[in-house]
Formats: C-alpha cells, structure tokens, sequence
C-alpha cells in the first residue's frame, strides 16, 4: 500500500517520525511541505477521512498560525475558508501527516502510528 509521508525536514519531530517509519520498515513517499503545499481538494480529502476536526490540521505552534492570529479567527471561518488558508502555505499545516489509504495520521503519536501503520 502506498505511503505518503509529508513533512518539513527542518522539523524535529517530522525527523523522528521519519526515522520511525525507517525502522519499522513503512516504505513511503516523502514529500516537502514547504516545497509542495497540500491542495485545498487533497486537505478536504484528508480531513473526511481523518475524522478529525478541521482545527486539527492546522499548526497551532508556528509563526505564521500566531503571527495571523488564527486562533481568534478560526472560531468564525467557514470550512471552506479553513481549506483555502491551509492550502495557501504549508507552515499552516500541522505535520508531520501520513496517508495511507482510508488513514490519515496528523502529527506523530508514536503509539497511535504503532496501531494504525
């Protein structure tokens, strides 16, 4: 089954997840957040399938996320605006995310990655 792995290398918690899809053998393909943004139709796709709220995609702890005030915000934004911001640059995004299939995994849980991988 492929992988998808996207992350941004300069990320340490994107390097120990990496490093822990090596070693448990999860061949996958890497991709650069930085360099190739998630799409607003790849985001909506991940976030129906997650389960999770739109919220949690986003990088609460980054820069920009503060910088922009996001967390006031996104309380009124629509979904659709939600997915137009995340899909506008990928500091926004939460990561690492793996997608494999009807999984998708956003930030590293190394049990939560152990079930489901």
């Amino acid at each position: 089954m492929n992988t998808l792995f996207i992350e941004y290398p300069k990320c340490t918690t994107c390097q120990k997840a990496k490093k822990w899809l090596t070693e448990h053998q999860v061949d996958f393909e890497d991709r650069n957040i930085s360099e190739e943004n998630p799409t607003k139709e790849e985001l909506e796709q991940w976030y129906k399938v997650s389960g999770l709220p739109l919220k949690k995609f986003f990088n609460t702890s980054g820069q920009l996320y503060r910088q922009m005030e996001l967390k006031e915000k996104l309380a009124t934004m629509a979904e659709s605006e939600m997915l137009e911001l995340l899909a506008s640059n990928g500091m926004l995004v939460k990561r690492p995310i793996v997608v494999q299939g009807d999984c998708v995994l956003v930030g590293f849980k190394e049990a939560e990655w152990a079930e489901r991988l």
